[in-house]
C-alpha cells in the first residue's frame, strides 16, 4: 500500500473544482497500489477546514487543515514551504497538483525544495512498479510524450478535467498543521487575484464554457455569447486571441495554448475557425459544439456537434431553446 499527498486549491475560502480532481487522482492511485490512504492539504483563512467533507467525498483519507488570517490568499512560499516539509516527513509515494496557474507556481517550488525531478500537466498516469508513468501533450497537442518518474513522492500537476472527481464518501480525519514558514515573514504577498475577465464564473471551475471569435464581427456582438452563457446559467465566457488582441474582451478570457487551457464538459465554439493554437487550449473539454459559417473550418473536425450556418440566426435561436430546456419547457 502507498500513501498519497494532494494539494487543494481554494479561492475565496472555498474549494476549487481542481482541488476535488488533485484528490480524486490521488485516491486512484493509492486504490491502484493496493488501497493506501490519501492526505489532503488546504491552505487558507480561518474556517477552512470545514470543506474536509467535501474532500473526504472525494477520497481524502486525512486533511491537513493550514489556517492562518494572512492565508487568505495564495502564499506562494509559505504553501511551498510547508507542502515540502510534509511530504519530506510523510513517506508518500506520489503527490498531486493542479496545473492550474497556482499549481504550475506552486509544484515546482516544492520539487526544488526537495531536490525532485517533476512532470507537469499531465493528462493520464499510472504507477508501474515504482515508477509513475504520464502522458504530457506536446506541441500544441499534436504529440503525446511520455514521462518516466523515478524519484520518491514521485510530483506532478494534472491539466484541468483530467480526472474525474471521484465520490469515495469518506469521513476523514481533520489534522490542523501550522504553517512551515511564518507568513508575516513571507517576502512574496499576494495582494490581487485576476483571472476571471468578464466571465461570471472562472473558466477551469466552469462545466460549461461559451466561446467567441472574430466571426462575430465586432465587439457587441458578445452580447450573445454572454445570453448563451446566462441561458445555461453555469457558463464562463471566453474568447480567442485575436479577439483580445483587438481589446473586445478582456485578456484573461483567452483560451488557447498562450492563454488558459479549460476542460469543460460542454464547450462551445461560437465564430471560431480553430486555429491549432486555439484548439490546444479546449481540446480535452468533454463535448465541444461548434458554430460557424465554413463548413470547411478547422474548428468541425474536433467538435463532437458542429452547426453550419450564419451565427446571428443560430445564437438566439440556440439560447431560446437552452432556455426552454433549463426551465423545463
Amino acid at each position: 500500500m502507498a500513501t498519497m499527498f494532494a494539494f487543494a486549491e481554494s479561492r475565496g475560502g472555498a474549494l476549487r473544482k481542481v482541488a476535488l480532481e488533485a484528490v480524486s487522482a490521488a485516491r486512484q492511485a493509492a486504490d491502484a497500489t493496493g488501497g493506501g490512504e490519501v492526505h489532503a492539504m488546504v491552505v487558507g483563512a480561518p474556517g477552512i477546514g470545514s470543506t474536509a467533507p467535501a474532500l473526504g467525498q472525494a477520497g481524502a483519507d486525512v486533511v491537513m487543515v493550514v489556517e492562518h488570517a494572512e492565508l487568505a490568499r495564495y502564499s506562494p512560499e509559505v504553501c511551498s514551504a510547508t507542502a515540502a516539509a510534509r511530504l519530506q516527513a510523510g513517506g508518500y509515494r506520489g503527490a498531486f497538483f493542479a496545473a492550474s496557474a497556482e499549481g504550475r507556481d506552486l509544484a515546482p517550488r516544492v520539487a526544488a525544495a526537495l531536490g525532485l525531478s517533476m512532470a507537469a500537466d499531465l493528462t493520464e498516469f499510472a504507477f508501474e512498479g515504482e515508477v509513475l508513468v504520464g502522458q504530457h501533450p506536446t506541441h500544441i497537442g499534436k504529440i503525446i510524450t511520455t514521462v518516466r518518474l523515478a524519484g520518491t513522492p514521485a510530483i506532478v500537476t494534472l491539466r484541468p478535467g483530467a480526472v474525474l472527481v471521484a465520490e469515495a464518501g469518506r469521513t476523514p480525519v481533520v489534522e490542523p498543521v501550522a504553517p512551515a514558514l511564518d507568513p508575516g515573514a513571507a517576502r512574496v504577498v499576494v495582494t490581487a487575484l485576476g483571472g476571471k475577465g468578464d466571465a461570471q464564473l472562472d473558466l477551469a471551475d466552469a462545466p460549461v464554457v461559451v466561446s467567441g471569435g472574430r466571426g462575430l464581427r465586432e465587439a457587441a456582438n458578445f452580447a450573445l455569447v454572454e445570453a448563451l452563457a446566462a441561458a445555461f446559467g453555469n457558463a464562463a465566457v471566453g474568447a480567442t486571441r485575436a479577439v483580445t488582441d483587438d481589446g473586445w474582451r478582456d485578456p484573461a478570457t483567452q483560451i488557447g495554448q498562450t492563454g488558459r487551457i479549460v476542460s469543460p464538459d460542454l464547450y462551445v465554439a461560437v465564430g471560431i475557425s480553430g486555429a491549432i493554437q486555439h484548439l490546444a487550449g479546449m481540446r480535452t473539454s468533454k463535448t465541444i459544439v461548434a458554430i460557424n459559417k465554413d463548413k470547411d473550418a478547422p474548428i468541425f473536425k474536433l467538435a463532437d456537434y458542429g452547426i453550419v450556418g450564419d451565427l446571428f440566426e443560430v445564437m438566439p435561436v440556440l439560447t431560446e431553446a437552452v432556455r426552454k430546456a433549463k426551465a423545463g419547457g
